[in-house]
């Protein structure tokens, strides 16, 4: 059931259209080159490069991930498990960091996937 939905090209590094092709070219967040893209994709040549300055409107999905992520940390270890507000600070600054080409790759995809129709689902 996800394996053909917008949420499993976000979340697989897929394309929004055919669900098959790869959108970045490196599948890891945590590679040298994370942010390379192919420019349209290798399945069904779907163009990841609609139109000049196209991503830069996922930075504001990207900071949306952020904000997601703080406050369910936040609520988690603060609220419910009561760490001091401090420690939590000081651990949220460096796993943020750590988790920015992950977050750059998902507003991306994330972006993309808002304008493009998936292909409909072949019946076998």
């Amino acid at each position: 059931m996800l394996a053909n939905s917008r949420l499993y090209s976000v979340l697989f590094n897929k394309c929004p259209r055919c669900h098959q092709g790869d959108f970045f070219v490196k599948n890891s967040a945590f590679s040298r080159h994370f942010d390379r893209m192919h420019e349209h994709c290798p399945h069904c040549d779907e163009n990841f490069m609609p139109e000049p300055g196209f991503y830069w409107a996922s930075m504001f999905v990207s900071y949306a991930f952020y904000t997601i992520y703080t406050l369910i940390t936040f609520g988690i270890v603060v609220v419910w498990l009561g760490v001091d507000l401090d420690y939590y600070l000081m651990g949220l600054i460096p796993t943020l960091v750590l988790l920015t080409p992950f977050f750059f790759r998902m507003a991306r995809r994330t972006w993309l996937t808002i304008f493009i129709k998936p292909l409909p689902q072949q019946r076998i």
